[in-house]
Parts: structure tokens; C-alpha cells; sequence
């Protein structure tokens, strides 16, 4: 019985310590979970083909370099708020409401010239309900391999 008992709060113990660990972002005192794109092609796929993203869930773009950004919206099918943040997790630039592209040319939507190590993509609108400001920090839950 003993041994049972403890086979059950070790079980607890190891999902309890998942769940912790699940990736997530926070911003603005908002938690979102989160997909890492941390390789060339997970970043090149993004959240193309989808049809709905669930306004409690992110996609976080992690780059181990920082430079400006741009990102388009080819194939992706939902409008999407796109964060771009500096190597200290700072919102440096937004582009809110980014419309899907069918067919070329497709828009660019670019950092504004601020250099950005991570990119956040949201369900259009959120930034906006969430009234962020450009300075606000992102705080990064789960280690993908190489979030610095």
C-alpha cells in the first residue's frame, strides 16, 4: 500500500512539474501558451495554413542574433498582431491587424528598423485589448533549446 502511495504522489509531483514548465509567454500580466519557432523552418512555417488561433495561445519566434525583422503573412490565414522585442525582452515595435495573403505580392511587415531577437505573434486585436505600449517586457516560460 505504501508503495502505491507513492507511485501515485510521485505521478502528481511529475505532472505538476510539466505543467509548470509548458511553454508560455506572459505580457502585460497576460499569460499565453506558446509554440517556440526557434530553427529555419519552424520560423519559416509559422502559422501558415491555419485556419484559428485560440486567443490564449502565442507563437514565439526566437533568433540568436539581433537585427531588424520582417515577417509576412503568406499562407497564413488569420490577421495577426506581430511584437517584436529586443535582446532584453522589450516590445521595441508592433505591426497589429497583419491580413492574410492569398497571393503575391504579399506585404511586409517590418520591426520599423529596431532590432529585434524575439517575435511574438498574436490573435489579431489582442495587443489592442491588452493596451500594450511599446517597453513592455516579455517574460518566456519553457526552454526550447535556445531561448537566450
Amino acid at each position: 500500500m505504501l508503495r502505491r502511495a507513492a507511485s501515485i504522489a510521485l505521478l502528481f509531483v511529475t505532472h505538476g512539474a510539466y505543467a509548470v514548465t509548458a511553454p508560455s509567454v506572459t505580457l502585460h500580466g497576460t499569460t499565453f501558451s506558446t509554440e517556440f519557432a526557434t530553427d529555419d523552418a519552424s520560423r519559416e512555417l509559422g502559422l501558415m495554413n491555419r485556419t484559428e488561433l485560440a486567443a490564449d495561445h502565442s507563437m514565439l519566434f526566437v533568433f540568436v542574433d539581433d537585427e531588424p525583422r520582417a515577417f509576412w503573412m503568406k499562407n497564413t490565414l488569420i490577421p495577426l498582431d506581430i511584437l517584436y522585442f529586443n535582446k532584453d525582452r522589450q516590445l521595441v515595435s508592433m505591426q497589429l491587424n497583419a491580413q492574410p495573403c492569398k497571393a503575391d505580392p504579399c506585404a511586409i511587415y517590418p520591426s520599423g528598423g529596431q532590432y529585434a531577437r524575439y517575435v511574438l505573434e498574436l490573435k489579431a486585436g489582442t495587443a489592442g485589448k491588452l493596451g500594450l505600449k511599446l517597453g513592455e517586457t516579455l517574460t518566456i516560460e519553457g526552454d526550447p533549446g535556445t531561448v537566450r
